[in-house]
């Protein structure tokens, strides 16, 4: 999720998706922003993004942030069960 988007932020973009959209069936969402100072990894966060990588990102980041996100839903749709 580009934390920086026109119109609607990715913020308010990714509180509307956790309002509206029950756990066991979200998203994980990735916050992705050029912003890297102090307190935006948390607030990201904070409004239900599941996990924070900064611009520019590095191809081995992105892989560990998927592979985190692929473990951590199998998790969570298996505790739907």
């Amino acid at each position: 999720m580009d934390v920086q988007m026109p119109v609607m932020d990715g913020l308010d973009a990714t509180r509307q998706i956790v309002a509206q959209v029950p756990q066991v069936r979200r998203p994980w969402i990735i916050a992705m922003t050029a912003n890297a100072m102090e307190g935006d990894q948390s607030t990201c966060l904070a409004t239900g993004m599941d996990d924070y990588l900064s611009k520019p990102a590095r191809a081995a980041a992105i892989a560990k942030a998927l592979e985190r996100a692929h473990a951590a839903l199998a998790l969570r749709r298996a505790g739907s069960d």
